[in-house]
């Protein structure tokens, strides 16, 4: 401990609490007693320090400490008190014992190299790619990146905001579009949500959508329209459309199409304009190195992936998708959307704009229930761009292309049909006779490569920026051609079906920006993406105490296999018998998770928490229409429900009805009984967040469950509190059908800077038939015809399959008792911060016997009134200490809500204290007139480097309280801002979301 002191880590006036107040010689010479058996052995073999100590961050003598102060002696009786007894789980989970991090390692390597790496030119979105090493270690692979939170405190986030911004320029640049959003969860997502947007604009509803859509694309926007009421028509050729009517809201079209084909439907786009149709284009960032842009052919809306752009496969995910739109219809875009600002001194600055003020606070008012994007996998895209420049993504879109048409002129020359006249990377061909398209399997299969196999007979070939001359080589003996050497004599006759060389060639610049022209060495691009890192703030950092968000420990061993090559260059609709190390982890994994959960069935597909609410309510939908209740179409929801709760519900067509809480924020029984009978046949569901999202085990959610059964509605439970459940209880014992869980909190997947997250659901066994499906690879295939699914909720199968790893390794490591300890102690940590912060800060609300789940609110509403502070003036302020803000007025107005988790240590929760209650203190001086009302630490924060060593200080209070406001700031511990407060109002005024119009950037 006096280590730390010295250190500035924990103030002396917490260690001399600590020592006098509570801690007793007794409890003292314990925890003394425990370092020094620790290092200690008669054992020739002492055993392996087990996961869980390195996972959850009080030592046993902390916990000590933390339990006296709370009065209690053990974390069994915490946790009892805390835990209604009527849901508590009797023994431990049915998950095997743990494993040593080097053991697991070796263990999941092995299963790894069950997936078999063929090289894969299937396509249909997604291909193979080479990452550049300097980016895969110093960002995929690099916590400072990994770690960070959604930039909601821009202040803290700059480096992160400008790269999005640079992924926001690429994306606008090559589609010609003038904004696009910080991404989307994928190219299906992406496109449904443009369609959903068409309606919101002219308010029509019927689409029309090309049938050489992506087949999972097609799936995903036929699978939200359809729940919204909206008419779909798919159609083999869209540029046969009548507009005549004016009755269709848009046209969805894929350019280059599913099988590669790249055509003109500039007349289209100009005949649905002329009639109030907007027209959707699905299309290929790597291609539009070479063709036209979309905008420039009359698309108002394109989207898609940029998976290729330097992301690896990883069996369908994490990717980004990106999402481009005319001007006229930014403030109708979904998700999240970087644009430049200025700060309090009038410096440029960045921070998300327009709607990513969350559209879920509307609640079923809500045109999009997006909680996420893909932010780490955006941010690698953008580098991707970034690193090889406008010149360099032209020499690999040339060189793609190139063995593209020395393949086509091959194939062309052996006699076999080749369907697209005009192509980028994709060829479709129809074999000579069906004798050839079996020598085509079966030599393919020999050489190891995996082609797409169309219905009719005809083959699929998409080349990409991994594929050589070999590689072409091997794919013409295949089709039994002659080979490269003899191919490419006639250069001329195989140039001549060039892109670069006709009509639809690109013209136009992009990527101008000096970002894009100024970090090709490696030493620029290193030092590009250390600068952007070190102006972020992430768990490397410090304690981010969101509350509801669960900023844990991401472990070292959990990560790696994220970047082991079997997992990640694996095409997503490889036959099922390459891919039997991912189907071992996921059969693995779904075991675990259904111990844990008390379910009977996991799906893996939902790719985002909001994702899993909206697939687990439309599974409940198809179960009600199955059975013949057409009519049961009503959500309950309480009021303090997550804001995605009734987005979700309208998104997949319900009704929300909404219950109230009491005081205490328990549900109303008295009011859930009133409605769930005045509604009782139309009911489908109550949605439940549990613990409460007030941070409180309530006494009678089983009763809750029971009363929704009674009247023939299913219960979906909300698992974005599963943090303060694991080991202790199982959501499917008390009542709940389904859930989603947050893999990205609860399973320590990281939130990657505001994505990647994972959501899948579990369910009980009788609404396993109609979990997701897809059109490719069908999770559901084992259960034969009993299946009737929905239809797919992500472009992928099984989601984002590369980063399962993670979970499933954080649960092997933990085994059951870990996992119950760690949920004991995100207990312990929650009740011991809101016990030292008594007397300071109120806690709003506690249970039964005076204590808060895994995270609770303080309540700072009557500061407005006795000194004009509100909560965003206190997470302006913890910057200067160095911190992440707790999560502001959110459940209730005027609050900050904090959730410690099991990971942070005492030393850390003491430092987060000490910077709360200094806050307090000068909010203090605030209220007796000691300090100004406006100019004061907590209004003026934060506080750059540059604005306390300026000349011109000339506040009415001193350097080092701005600066240094604690002990424990000074030093190596110290985190500047490197920009002031910022100025939102100024932002949303003055709209820029691209590098082209901002004034500054880093150099």
């Amino acid at each position: 401990m006096y280590r730390f002191i010295k250190r500035g880590l924990v103030p002396r006036t917490a260690f001399d609490r600590l020592q006098k107040d509570f801690c007793n010689e007794k409890v003292w010479k314990q925890g003394v007693r425990c370092i020094t058996q620790s290092t200690k052995s008669d054992s020739l073999f002492p055993e392996r320090v087990d996961f869980p100590s390195r996972h959850i961050g009080p030592r046993d003598q902390d916990v000590v400490t933390m339990l006296d102060l709370l009065g209690y002696k053990s974390l069994d009786k915490l946790t009892d008190d805390a835990v209604p007894k009527k849901i508590q789980l009797q023994g431990l989970m049915d998950i095997s014992d743990p494993m040593s991090e080097h053991d697991l390692i070796e263990t999941v390597r092995k299963i790894s190299e069950k997936n078999q790496i063929w090289r894969s030119y299937i396509g249909m979105g997604y291909h193979n790619c080479c990452v550049p090493h300097s980016i895969m270690r110093n960002l995929f692979e690099n916590p400072g990146w990994t770690t960070q939170y959604t930039p909601y405190q821009p202040e803290i986030a700059q480096g992160r905001l400008e790269s999005l911004l640079n992924y926001q320029t690429m994306v606008s640049d090559l589609t010609g579009l003038d904004v696009a959003n910080a991404s989307l969860l994928d190219e299906g997502t992406a496109a449904a949500e443009a369609l959903s947007l068409c309606h919101r604009h002219n308010k029509r509803m019927k689409f029309v959508v090309s049938e050489r859509l992506h087949p999972q694309t097609l799936a995903v926007v036929q699978t939200r329209l359809d729940a919204l009421g909206l008419e779909v028509k798919v159609v083999p050729d869209v540029r046969q459309v009548d507009f005549a009517q004016r009755d269709i809201s848009a046209v969805l079209l894929q350019c280059p199409d599913t099988r590669g084909l790249v055509y003109d439907y500039s007349g289209l786009a100009a005949a649905a304009h002329e009639h109030g149709t907007l027209v959707v284009v699905a299309t290929d960032l790597l291609a539009l190195a070479l063709l036209r842009p979309p905008a420039e052919c009359g698309a108002a809306l394109a989207v898609g992936t940029s998976q290729r752009l330097g992301v690896p496969l990883g069996y369908g995910g994490p990717h980004a998708g990106f999402f481009a739109a005319e001007h006229q219809l930014v403030r109708l875009m979904p998700g999240r959307m970087v644009g430049v600002t200025r700060d309090a001194t009038g410096r440029d600055a960045y921070r998300l704009a327009l709607q990513t003020r969350e559209q879920h606070i509307r609640r079923d008012k809500a045109t999009s229930n997006i909680c996420t994007a893909q932010a780490l996998l955006a941010n690698m895209s953008a580098m991707y761009a970034v690193y090889h420049g406008p010149q360099g993504l032209r020499d690999i879109a040339t060189r793609v292309h190139n063995a593209t048409l020395v393949l086509d002129h091959g194939i062309r020359k052996r006699g076999h049909k080749q369907s697209n006249d005009v192509y980028f990377d994709t060829l479709h061909v129809v074999p000579v006779s069906e004798h050839d398209a079996s020598v085509i399997k079966t030599r393919a299969q020999e050489k190891k490569i995996n082609l797409r196999y169309f219905d009719d007979g005809a083959v699929g070939v998409a080349l990409d920026e991994t594929t050589t001359m070999e590689d072409v080589n091997d794919l013409l003996w295949i089709f039994d051609c002659k080979p490269v050497e003899e191919v490419t004599k006639a250069s001329d006759e195989v140039k001549a079906r060039s892109v670069q060389k006709g009509p639809f060639r690109r013209t136009s610049p992009y990527l101008t920006h000096p970002v894009f022209n100024m970090h090709h060495s490696e030493t620029r691009i290193v030092r590009y993406m250390k600068r952007l890192e070190n102006k972020d703030v992430s768990l490397v950092h410090s304690m981010i105490p969101l509350g509801s968000c669960t900023m844990k420990l991401n472990s070292t061993t959990e990560m790696m296999p994220c970047s082991f090559k079997h997992f990640t260059e694996i095409h997503p609709f490889a036959p099922l018998d390459q891919c039997q190390g991912y189907h071992q982890l996921f059969e693995e994994l779904a075991k675990d998770l259904c111990a844990v959960t008390g379910y009977d069935r996991v799906s893996f597909q939902p790719n985002s928490g909001a994702q899993g609410e909206y697939a687990g309510l439309r599974t409940i939908k198809r179960y009600h229409e199955f059975r013949g209740d057409t009519g049961r179409n009503i959500c309950l929801i309480p009021v303090s429900a997550h804001g995605t709760n009734p987005a979700s519900a309208h998104m997949a067509g319900m009704r929300v009805c909404a219950i109230r809480v009491t005081p205490s924020g328990d549900i109303d029984m008295a009011h859930l009984q009133e409605m769930v009978e005045k509604h009782s046949e139309n009911i489908s569901c109550l949605m439940l967040t549990y613990p409460s999202t007030f941070g409180v085990f309530e006494e009678r959610a089983a009763d809750v469950c029971a009363l929704v059964h009674k009247h023939g509605g299913q219960v979906y439970l909300d698992g974005a509190n599963m943090n303060a459940q694991v080991g202790l209880c199982r959501p499917g014992d008390y009542g709940s059908d389904v859930s989603h869980l947050n893999l990205h909190k609860t399973f320590c997947i990281p939130h990657g800077g505001g994505g990647p997250g994972m959501g899948p659901i579990g369910v009980k066994a009788h609404l396993a038939p109609f979990l997701p499906s897809h059109p490719v690879v069908d999770p559901l295939a084992d259960l034969g015809d009993e299946a009737h699914s929905f239809g797919s909720v992500s472009a992928a199968p099984f989601g984002s399959s590369a980063i399962l790893p993670i979970s499933w390794a954080y649960i092997k490591m933990m085994g059951p008792k870990g996992l119950r300890r760690a949920t004991q102690v995100a207990i312990l940590n929650a009740n011991y911060m809101s016990k030292r912060l008594e007397g300071h800060y109120k806690t709003l609300y506690k249970g039964e016997r005076g204590l808060v789940a895994h995270e609770f609110i303080i309540d700072v509403r009557d500061l407005k009134k006795t000194a004009n502070i509100e909560p965003g003036d206190i997470a302006k302020r913890l910057m200067d200490f160095g911190f992440h803000a707790p999560t502001m007025s959110w459940p209730v107005g005027g609050t900050l809500m904090i959730e410690p988790t099991e990971s942070e240590d005492l030393q850390e929760m003491e430092r987060f204290c000490e910077a709360l209650i200094a806050i307090r203190k000068e909010i203090k001086d605030i209220e007796d007139g000691t300090m100004d009302k406006r100019l004061n630490p907590l209004k003026m924060a934060p506080h750059t480097q540059e604005e306390v060593i300026s000349e011109d200080w000339n506040r009415p209070y001193s350097r080092e309280q701005a600066a240094f406001p604690a002990p424990f700031v000074k030093g190596e511990t110290k985190i500047w801002p490197t920009v002031g407060r910022i100025d939102d109002m100024y932002g949303d005024k003055h709209l820029v979301c691209t590098c082209h119009q901002c004034l500054t950037i880093s150099k």
